[in-house]
């Protein structure tokens, strides 16, 4: 029987459905986190074969003494992952330790988590990426703006998601970001690129093939959600989108992806833009490897009508599934953020939208930033539709 340590396997909170698909495929599933057994809902108890606490997952000695004590208790571990950005390089590196050889190890680590890295494998296969400079001295930053013009993106080369991220308009803001940045953070400086986020998301064997895709669309940057406490939306297509899926796999193949969730990001452009491409195609952005955050593999599930908890499972049970896709339609997820007056209120949503609604509720706060406070997920055979509900859902007086 193969052991699979799950990292923090409690958060985000519907992660309990990867630990009871495993444990339905006949795995040994191990969870190693640091929320007291007492706290874990029952579904998620249920799905774990034990559970070490830690006094903190960010100790990394004790987090090394519960993976070397389910070791000595279950033999060899077969997989370790979290599926989740935060604890990616932790999971790296404890798979390098104890040898674990399935997921990504040490020296993988750069070319999946370093922004101006992961620009070298997307030229590789032909994609192109928005031109960068590494922030260092004031004067080379004011060349390359030269070079690229206003607005610039600022960044932390290593980051997770859109934190310490700004949009810098003109050198004003440029010197305030250059007075108040972080000593200890490495941030790259990128062209700003007129588009919106279209992303690859894919179930990915032990042969570098999909056995699962599907994408999502994100109209409003996340770096505006967050720098000014927006609402948020996105969606799950209906169907990938062609361009999507090839430019997707190619990117696969370029980073050498294996037995994976994968959450590909790229840029199809909003307006013409020379030496990258024309209005509608896409460019790379960025690669995550680890499912859509939060809530999306539920979202997958509702537009598909299907199980990607399953799907990743079978992937670590059989390298394969037999699961597959059923009806499609958009999913959408809106957002709301507390203090805003809206027109409609929560009942008149769901007296309009109840016969759409997958999912509602509050939003937990360590995804609020991104996310909004107030989530509504919803169903919509067309993008009419879809558009209709956000404009009703966002409406504010």
């Amino acid at each position: 029987m193969k052991n699979f340590i799950f990292i923090s396997p409690n958060f985000p909170e519907n992660y309990w459905h990867f630990c009871r698909e495993l444990k339905n495929n006949g795995l040994n599933v191990l969870g190693i986190g640091d929320a007291p057994y007492d706290y874990l809902c029952p579904e998620l108890k249920d799905s774990l074969n034990e559970y070490y606490k830690v006094g903190s997952l960010e100790n990394y000695d004790e987090v090394c003494r519960a993976v070397d004590f389910f070791r000595n208790k279950y033999g060899e571990i077969d997989w370790l992952e979290s599926n989740n950005e935060y604890w990616l390089e932790r999971d790296a590196r404890l798979r390098t330790d104890f040898n674990i050889k399935t997921g990504f190890h040490n020296e993988d680590m750069p070319k999946v988590k370093y922004k101006s890295r992961m620009k070298e494998f997307y030229a590789r296969v032909g994609i192109p990426t928005a031109r960068y400079h590494i922030v260092d001295s004031w004067e080379n930053c004011m060349a390359f703006i030269q070079e690229v013009g206003y607005p610039v993106i600022v960044k932390p080369n290593n980051g997770v998601g859109a934190s310490f991220t700004y949009k810098l308009n003109n050198q004003d803001e440029v010197a305030y970001f250059f007075a108040t940045k972080f000593s200890h953070i490495e941030y790259i400086m990128e062209e700003y690129i007129y588009a919106e986020i279209n992303s690859y998301d894919a179930i990915i064997n032990s042969h570098g093939e999909p056995i699962f895709e599907i994408g999502n669309v994100t109209p409003m940057s996340i770096m505006d959600v967050v720098n000014n406490a927006d609402n948020s939306i996105f969606y799950i297509l209906n169907n990938l989108a062609d361009d999507t899926r090839a430019m997707g796999r190619a990117t696969v193949k370029s980073f050498d992806v294996k037995s994976r969730f994968v959450h590909f990001e790229f840029f199809r452009l909003l307006k013409d833009h020379e030496g990258l491409g024309r209005k509608g195609e896409l460019i790379g952005l960025e690669v995550n490897m680890r499912p859509s955050g939060g809530i999306s593999p539920d979202m997958m599930n509702f537009s598909q009508s299907t199980n990607v908890y399953k799907i990743w499972a079978d992937m670590i049970a059989y390298d394969s599934s037999l699961r597959g896709i059923g009806q499609t339609a958009f999913c959408a997820f809106a957002g709301r953020r507390d203090g805003k007056n809206f027109v409609m209120s929560d009942e008149d949503i769901m007296h309009k939208y109840g016969a759409n609604m997958k999912m509602s509720g509050r939003v937990a706060d360590a995804l609020s930033g991104a996310m909004g406070n107030q989530m509504y997920i919803a169903n919509f055979n067309t993008k009419e539709e879809m558009d209709a509900f956000y404009n009703d859902v966002l409406a504010c007086r």
